[in-house]
């Protein structure tokens, strides 16, 4: 990526996080976060499509607004036929990694090859499969990021020879959890062999839980920078503590006996991933709708449907024309704003909302953050779900927020 490029970045996410200055506690924390989120932080995005699909009810006129994150979600998003996709970020590790599932579905003549690539992301044949089908699709940035070296001097591209998913901020700290559970004696791989919900909420309750009363366990939670490998900035770590009056810990807990308990195994690939460290072996295991092999051709097929900029959504919006768009999922970005960016962002939806236009975002705490923060005559055009947005969360099988909301556009 060109200096211009990276220090655009810098900027963004500078102006994303930082809300206090450099020379406060609060503020060295926010820095520390930036640092730590310009690399690859979600090898696999965790919000559940499901869910937004549901709640988004695309149709093929729809032309719609989402930030990338690691790009899973885009591409199941096209599995509902959408007109348009536009894809933002301001991590140039996700619009790489965004970009790169793209070219594959593009070039890779497989699902077998495929899902080898995303769903294993383990073997030396990806790499044969990037240099033969992939790479030629890729522009020049993204080619470059993948052909660059990391920290450990080795191209990032081996990450799908090195299995991707115990890499990025996410994986490091799945596995530091992993290490800590160990540590106490307990391996929390052992859940993915339950064969009931009973047997899940067996283990949970006998091996899991106690966990969360050990006191370096406790002391690690307390702390904002635990949390920053699940993408987790300062503000919104606050946000997270208020749910258990404080004590992360205890939200912590609540939130993984929902990823335990909630949801049957053979169900919820987000499960697989925090437990098993990967998805199950083999294609027939739960899997995001883009790795499903029902939907392969259908993702191949509508890619290019797919545009994918180094903005952020309330930039992207600035260039959209009026009543424009019918859908937008903005993930929980919304807990790191202030105010003023929040106001600016709807004023910037409003604009360009088509009548009945459909909002999705998620929140770290449980209740909507919009009311009291927003201009009141924005938010007067718009219906927020409550009753709905209550049953996308009850149902959302990543477990990690208090919130799934839906707003649509009133006109």
């Amino acid at each position: 990526m060109p200096p211009s490029a990276i220090q655009q970045t810098r900027k963004n996410l500078q102006s994303a996080v930082h809300q206090n200055s450099a020379g406060t506690r609060a503020g060295f924390l926010e820095r520390m976060f930036t640092f730590a989120f310009k690399g690859l932080v979600y090898p696999q995005i965790w919000e559940d499509p499901e869910v937004d699909l549901e709640a988004l009810k695309l149709t093929p006129k729809s032309r719609m607004l989402t930030i990338a994150s690691g790009g899973c979600n885009v591409l199941s998003y096209l599995t509902a036929d959408p007109k348009e996709i536009i894809a933002v970020d301001l991590n140039r590790a996700h619009l790489a990694l965004t970009r790169l599932k793209l070219a594959a579905a593009q070039g890779v003549p497989t699902y077998e090859a495929f899902y080898r690539f995303f769903g294993e992301a383990d073997e030396q044949a990806n790499i044969n499969t990037y240099k033969r089908f992939v790479r030629d699709r890729l522009d020049k940035q993204s080619r470059a990021y993948w052909e660059g070296r990391d920290w450990m001097l080795q191209r990032r591209i081996s990450l799908f020879s090195r299995d991707l998913y115990h890499h990025g901020l996410l994986g490091y700290f799945i596995g530091a959890a992993h290490w800590m559970a160990r540590l106490h004696g307990t391996d929390p791989r052992q859940i993915v062999f339950a064969r009931t919900i009973d047997e899940q909420r067996s283990f949970f309750d006998k091996a899991l839980a106690p966990l969360f009363d050990r006191r370096m366990v406790r002391w690690v939670t307390s702390k904002k920078m635990s949390l920053y490998g699940l993408g987790i900035p300062p503000a919104q770590y606050e946000a997270l503590a208020a749910d258990g009056g404080g004590d992360m810990a205890a939200v912590l807990k609540a939130r993984l006996e929902k990823l335990a308990c909630g949801f049957p195994m053979a169900d919820n690939y987000f499960a697989w991933q925090a437990f098993g460290r990967g998805y199950a072996s083999g294609p027939s295991g739960p899997l995001p709708p883009y790795l499903q092999s029902t939907h392969f051709h259908e993702v191949q097929d509508r890619a290019h449907r797919v545009t994918v900029n180094h903005r952020s959504v309330t930039e992207q919006l600035q260039r959209e024309a009026d009543g424009s768009m019918d859908a937008y999922v903005l993930l929980d970005a919304q807990d790191w704003m202030t105010d003023s960016q929040l106001t600016e962002l709807w004023a910037e939806i409003t604009r360009t909302a088509q009548p009945g236009a459909r909002v999705v975002f998620r929140t770290a705490g449980q209740p909507s953050i919009l009311p009291g923060r927003v201009d009141d005559d924005i938010m007067a055009r718009w219906e927020y779900r409550a009753d709905e947005s209550l049953g996308y969360t009850a149902r959302d099988r990543s477990a990690i927020y208090g919130g799934v909301h839906l707003y649509v556009f009133k006109g």
